[in-house]
């Protein structure tokens, strides 16, 4: 007679969850460094450390990130129907108890990269010129970039942010969550999002302005809030896929196109 594997505590699936996820980030930050070294030439040439010892910090960093605000994320989020279900499920030994929509978030990233570029298209000005920026030759290093993006960023910025923000406003209102605190923790956890964009824009070699500015938190918080609401209704796996499908798009498809 063939028998299931215990279901493991929520408690402990949380903190074996959480430790996957770090493990992804370390996976996810070196496959990011060729675009990063492409991105950043200047400030990687004024490295203080030996690149190796660089890249092993960053990536150290990433996962312990992941790991922290990935574990508080999920106990924050599992009281209010926020979490990652499908990576939680399998953590536990179990089927999913939900359907799956990924073809919906791939969609949806896709469409919310297109709404970037066609605002990009309709003023100039928000276009920037990176120093050294070769559209074919960044569409490898796009696509290797692209997994950062779908795990660190998601599992900090959705996964922890917008449970996090959820859960202060319940705890405020009676512990209980409505429907308007989930949209404030979207918009706020993508304001964010795109703010946390700004160093990697500075040391690009982007100098600092108003428009630059409204660039780099405007359109990253653009596809941001559709990263969001697809967290609040299908979990953060969904919301990972749809920031693949969107990177994919703006860091190889059309740099290709561009090509």
């Amino acid at each position: 007679m063939n028998t299931l594997p215990p279901v493991l505590p929520q408690r402990r699936a949380h903190l074996w969850l959480a430790l996957y996820l770090g493990l992804a980030a370390i996976v996810a930050n070196l496959l990011v460094q060729p675009y990063q070294m492409a991105m950043m030439a200047h400030a990687y040439a004024r490295l203080p450390l030996p690149l190796w010892q660089i890249v092993a910090i960053q990536a150290l960093q990433s996962a312990v990130l992941c790991f922290l605000l990935g574990w508080l994320g999920l106990t924050m989020g599992a009281r209010h129907g926020l979490g990652a279900p499908w990576l939680q499920a399998w953590v536990e030994h179990r089927r999913p108890a939900l359907q799956g929509h990924w073809w919906t978030a791939v969609v949806l990233g896709a469409i919310s990269a297109v709404i970037v570029v066609a605002i990009l298209h309709a003023e100039p000005a928000l276009t920037a010129k990176h120093p050294g920026n070769v559209p074919v030759g960044m569409a490898w290093r796009g696509a290797l970039a692209s997994f950062y993006g779908g795990i660190v960023e998601e599992t900090l910025c959705r996964l922890f942010l917008v449970s996090l923000i959820v859960w202060l406003l319940a705890f405020l209102h009676h512990r209980q969550a409505t429907r308007w605190m989930f949209v404030v923790a979207i918009i706020l956890a993508a304001l964010l999002f795109g703010a946390g964009h700004l160093p990697a824009a500075f040391a690009s070699g982007m100098h600092p302005s108003a428009m630059l500015l409204v660039r780099v938190i405007g359109l990253n918080a653009i596809v941001g809030f559709f990263f969001g609401g697809i967290y609040w209704k299908y979990g953060l796996e969904h919301a990972m896929v749809a920031h693949f499908s969107a990177d994919l798009v703006l860091h190889v498809i059309v740099p290709l196109l561009s090509g």
